[in-house]
């Protein structure tokens, strides 16, 4: 596992669990409502649709059952454009999300019924990642599919040794879900072996301190001219690059909740000693944050496959798409290129595009 360059030019793959999601209609609790608002979404699958929306060729990876309900999820991912052949089928069931989207001083909430899903119930050995990465330059994985099971860890284990093989960029988000860690087995038990495949690594701040045991070094804007803590920041990347060891670049998105609706946003890349920062998204009428994470990731992807190393422009684009993402509903990201970048040059008006 030693250090490479970034692949360029070739397709990204992610892989992972793409679920139904149920949400609650305007903002009601789910004791209130009788009825649901029907989306797909989940990690990878949402950093594959901001690729594709982007311009990327990207191919998706995952298991689904064989159903009327599966058929209409894939549907939807390849109206984007998106690659589906790597998908395999069997088990009984999608899994699902439920989301109860909060406001104002009431946090939203999540409950998963994915237990015993198709991609809960995957195996090594049932994806064949030779055929499915050889083509490939770019592999993008998440703590989310490890967390699921001992064979999902494991079957992640198979497609980072055989992409590691074949000689691609290897990315992971750390996500970490508390609720989703329940065989037995810590986050970082498992996934410090894991992340070691990893040229890059994403995640906020309690999800380092998880998976690596860095304690956060802390991000309470209010405000736009919040000072960041820079010193703190770059000893926070130094100590993550001592635990893994092939990792190039280390993103944190930095997020500060004033209320469900009211967040900000900032960002920092620590790479080969040198630390680099954004400023800071200040979103006092956030839509739905779910996949804003993922959204910073697609935006890396897309940033470091095209700015030329120019690892500043890809933060700032990172950020940017993810700002983005909070003022959209659904767990995909619906923005461009060109939508993204203006916000970067300033572009914060809001005003009607004619």
């Amino acid at each position: 596992m030693n250090t490479r360059a970034i692949t360029k030019n070739k397709k990204v793959v992610t892989f992972g669990e793409v679920m139904l999601r149920l949400t609650t209609p305007n903002f009601q609790r789910f004791s209130q409502t009788n009825e649901f608002i029907a989306t797909y979404g989940g990690s990878e699958a949402n950093v594959a649709i901001s690729l594709v929306n982007f311009g990327i060729s990207t191919e998706f990876v995952t298991r689904l059952p064989e159903n009327a309900m599966a058929q209409a999820c894939v549907n939807s991912l390849q109206a984007y454009g998106l690659g589906t052949d790597g998908i395999i089928y069997g088990g009984k069931r999608m899994g699902l999300y439920f989301l109860e989207s909060g406001a104002a001083f009431r946090n939203s909430n999540v409950v998963y019924d994915r237990e015993g899903s198709s991609f809960a119930t995957l195996r090594p050995g049932m994806i064949d990642w030779e055929k499915i990465l050889s083509d490939a330059g770019w592999f993008h994985w998440s703590g989310i599919a490890a967390s699921l099971s001992q064979e999902g860890a494991d079957t992640c284990l198979e497609a980072l040794q055989t992409a590691d093989r074949l000689g691609l960029t290897i990315s992971c988000d750390l996500n970490f879900r508390k609720k989703l860690w329940n065989y037995g087995k810590s986050a970082s038990e498992v996934m410090l072996p894991l992340v070691q495949y990893s040229d890059v690594i994403f995640g906020a701040e309690p999800e380092y301190k998880e998976i690596f045991g860095i304690p956060p070094v802390g991000f309470k804007a209010v405000d736009t001219s919040y000072p960041l803590d820079l010193s703190g920041f770059k000893v926070f990347g130094q100590k993550v690059s001592e635990q893994a060891l092939r990792c190039q670049k280390i993103f944190l998105e930095l997020r500060n909740t004033i209320t469900s609706n009211h967040n900000l946003l900032a960002a920092i890349l620590y790479s080969k000693g040198t630390l680099r920062h954004t400023g800071i998204y200040d979103i006092v009428h956030e839509v739905d944050r779910v996949g804003a994470g993922d959204a910073f990731v697609g935006g890396m992807i897309y940033g470091l496959l095209t700015y030329s190393d120019n690892d500043q422009k890809t933060l700032e684009f990172a950020l940017a798409a993810s700002a983005l993402k909070n003022t959209i509903y659904g767990d995909f990201n619906q923005v461009t290129v060109e939508e993204v970048e203006g916000l970067m040059q300033g572009n914060t008006s809001g005003r009607v595009v004619r």
